[in-house]
């Protein structure tokens, strides 16, 4: 199936999450996600409160290493919920995944979940590309398992900010693979071209995290 612009753009989450974002470039964001016809706008919860308009609000936790208590994942969570956010990313310690401790990923998904409720969508970032280099495929698909477990609503590959990488198609197929086709996968980090969007959308991707979104879509057919 070819796949068209506008089907693309309502599978993306355009990203803002540079250290050094403003305010300002935050309502730029809003606006150029806006224009695109992007499904979601993803941004740090210090830009909270903004009107995102008819983009989805999303709100990243924990973010970008995953190092924080479950409780101050939670309570940011929480914090973003109450100010617009209908999505979360949250990122695990995968720190402790390395360590073989993958029932932390369940405590730590389950706490940000019963803060935000049921309703929210809870996106839950792994770090596929650190799990896969230090650990293996088994232990990326039982942290999936974990997640979902937890009340992950969808699992994602990467923060986009570690040096290890981001998405990647064999990624993608593991975690497509390990979890329920009720909870979706996203893919993060690293996608600049339509060619390797579409190939992770092919491997099982349901939504893309893109701080690049127009050039990917304009590599895609009105």
């Amino acid at each position: 199936m070819t796949l068209t612009r506008a089907q693309v753009a309502a599978m993306i989450d355009h990203t803002l999450l540079k250290p050094e974002a403003t305010r300002a470039d935050a309502e730029a964001a809003v606006a150029e996600a806006a224009e695109l016809g992007t499904l979601a706008v993803c941004l740090s919860p210090s830009m909270l409160p903004i009107d995102t308009g008819s983009q989805r609000c999303c709100v990243v936790a924990g973010f970008p290493s995953g190092k924080h208590h479950s409780l101050i994942k939670a309570a940011e969570a929480k914090f973003a919920v109450d100010h617009g956010a209908v999505e979360i990313d949250m990122v695990i310690d995968v720190g402790a995944v390395i360590a073989g401790n993958i029932d932390e990923v369940l405590t730590d998904v389950l706490t940000v979940r019963e803060a935000v409720g049921s309703e929210v969508l809870l996106k839950v970032i792994v770090e596929s590309a650190v799990i896969l280099e230090l650990r293996d495929a088994d232990t990326l698909a039982a942290t999936c398992v974990a997640a979902a477990r937890g009340g992950a609503s969808m699992v994602k590959t990467s923060t986009g900010f570690h040096p290890a990488g981001g998405a990647s198609v064999e990624a993608v197929q593991i975690m497509r693979a390990a979890v329920p086709a009720s909870i979706g996968v996203k893919a993060s980090g690293g996608i600049r071209t339509a060619e390797f969007a579409a190939e992770l959308i092919a491997a099982g991707a349901t939504r893309l995290g893109l701080s690049g979104s127009r050039a990917v879509l304009d590599g895609f057919p009105e």
